[in-house]
Formats: structure tokens, C-alpha cells, sequence
């Protein structure tokens, strides 16, 4: 089972951004790493600049790079951008349904903010030549263990870390927080590293906030979960970065796939590095999404 380092979806700035994806070539035990903003099209320049550098070492660490896309596409010079990267040898992740039809007949991986629901749009993207599909989050484990049966020559990657996306919408949540316009936002989602915590009016923490994306408050946190997706055909897991000793979380991960590990030590670990934040599973367990449910699919 390999193990992918999603995209960034908060907003850091360049040199930590720079820093962290140099220290995830160096040391951390992933096999695919993913660059490119998916979020909002306002942070891409202040990634840009560093991309070939970046994915150059990781390479050079025999690492994967994919380069993943904006989830809100609304430009032609956006699509020109993805065409860009295919021209330049990269594997693209499309998040958008218009960046599919742009790269269809090469190689793409899907990520999980395009609806594949069923089948049948699974072996759709798999005809136009998706190699490699990311799911949503609402897909059950049961869900994912179809798809590995309906696409046996399609990649499932499976999410088992991070905050899940819930939303991405035209209209910016972050700078409407500051009272600010998205014209004029001045990038303040670079002040919640972690996204901006959303509580409800009774004061239960229920979302959290990053740009123009609504991403779940609680962490996934599938450890026990790696081996029976194995079992179900799942060749892939990606955790997402948060702002987390995350070479320490790869790290757990690696251990438990490879049987280091026992799931509930790697879980009790994984509770000292992430605090007080709550785990979540229940779409994997084809429950409401904020659930947690102990035991192994």
C-alpha cells in the first residue's frame, strides 16, 4: 500500500511552504507527493515561483509528484495553466470537471472534490484516462470497495488523515470573517494556518473555514482501517497536510501499514501529535460525517 501526501489546501506562507515540502523530500515515508493550489486562485502566484525546484527534489528523493488543480476553475488562462503542467511532464489531479475534459485521452488522477459517486462515473473518468481516482469523503469504505471492484485497473486512494472538504465556493467565508471582500481579502486565511474554527450558536465546534472552502472541524484518523482496505483492493491512502509534525504522522502510518505497529499504539501516538481536535469516520462507516466509531470497518 503507498502512501500520498495530498495538496496543501491552507494557505502558508512561501518560505514555510518551501521549508516543509523540503523537509517531506528529506524525511518523510510517502510515496507521491501532491503540489499546486486547489483552494483559490488569488494564493497560486505565491506558490508558483518554487514549483519546479520543489518538485525536482522531491523526484531526486524518489518521490511522485503530481501536480494537483484548482477545484473551482474559472479562466481560460486556468485551463491554459493545467495544459501547462501536462506539457511539462506532470501527472495533473483534476478537481474540476472542466480540467477533465481539457486533459482527456492523457493520464490524470481525480481528486476528491469531483462527484464520483457510482460506478458508472468511475469507469466514465477511467474511459478518458484517469489512472489514479481520490473519491469524495462521503464514499463509504463499503463505497470504495465497489469502485476496487468495478475499476480493477484504476488506483482507489482512499483518504485516512486530515480535515475532510466538505465545500468550495465562489464566495470567501475568511475574509467575510474579517470584514473584507474576496476582491480585497488581503489573504487573511494565512492567519488559520489550520483553517478558522466554526462553531455553532451553542457554542459546539461544528466546521472549519480556509478561504472560500468549508472543511470538516474533525480529523480523519483511519489507522485501524489500513488493513482492511487493503483487504478490499485499496492499493493507496492519502493523508492531507495540516499544520502537524506531519513526517511524524506519515511516519505512524508507514509503521502501521508495514505491521511495526499496532493500529491502537499508532492511534494513541497520533493523539499526542494532533491535541485536542476530535477524530471523525462516520462517512466511512456510512454514517453522519462528524460520527467517530472505534472499531474497524
Amino acid at each position: 500500500m503507498k502512501i500520498t501526501l495530498g495538496p496543501l489546501m491552507h494557505h502558508w506562507s512561501r518560505e514555510r511552504r518551501r521549508d516543509f515540502y523540503a523537509r517531506i523530500a528529506d524525511e518523510a515515508p510517502v510515496d507521491c507527493v501532491h503540489l499546486g493550489e486547489v483552494v483559490c486562485s488569488k494564493r497560486a502566484p505565491f506558490g508558483d515561483p518554487d514549483l519546479p525546484a520543489l518538485s525536482a527534489r522531491l523526484q531526486e528523493a524518489g518521490k511522485e509528484v503530481v501536480f494537483s488543480t484548482l477545484a473551482f476553475v474559472s479562466s481560460q488562462r486556468e485551463i491554459d495553466d493545467v495544459l501547462h503542467r501536462c506539457d511539462e511532464g506532470f501527472l495533473v489531479e483534476a478537481n474540476d470537471v472542466s480540467c477533465i475534459n481539457a486533459i482527456a485521452g492523457r493520464p490524470y488522477v481525480v481528486g476528491p472534490m469531483v462527484n464520483v459517486f457510482n460506478e458508472d462515473s468511475l469507469t466514465y473518468v477511467a474511459r478518458l484516462g484517469a489512472i489514479r481516482v481520490a473519491p469524495p469523503p462521503e464514499v463509504s469504505h463499503a463505497g470504495l470497495a465497489v469502485f476496487a471492484r468495478a475499476a480493477p485497473l484504476v488506483d482507489i486512494e482512499a483518504t485516512v488523515f486530515g480535515r475532510q472538504t466538505l465545500s468550495v465556493a465562489a464566495r470567501c467565508y475568511h475574509a467575510r470573517s474579517r470584514g473584507l471582500h474576496r476582491d480585497n481579502c488581503q489573504i487573511v486565511c494565512e492567519q488559520d494556518p489550520d483553517g478558522l474554527p466554526v462553531s455553532t450558536l451553542d457554542g459546539q465546534p461544528i466546521v472549519a473555514v480556509n478561504g472560500t472552502q468549508t472543511m470538516s472541524h474533525g480529523y480523519v484518523a483511519a489507522l485501524a482501517d489500513l488493513a482492511p482496505l487493503a483487504r478490499l483492493g485499496i492499493r493507496r491512502v492519502r493523508l492531507s497536510p495540516q499544520d502537524l509534525d506531519m513526517i511524524a504522522i506519515a511516519t505512524l502510518y508507514r509503521d502501521t501499514i508495514d505491521g511495526r505497529l499496532d493500529p491502537a499504539e499508532a492511534l494513541a501516538r497520533l493523539r499526542g501529535l494532533t491535541g485536542a481536535v476530535p477524530y471523525v469516520n462516520g462517512y466511512a462507516r456510512a454514517r453522519e460525517g462528524m460520527a467517530w466509531v472505534g472499531e474497524p470497518a
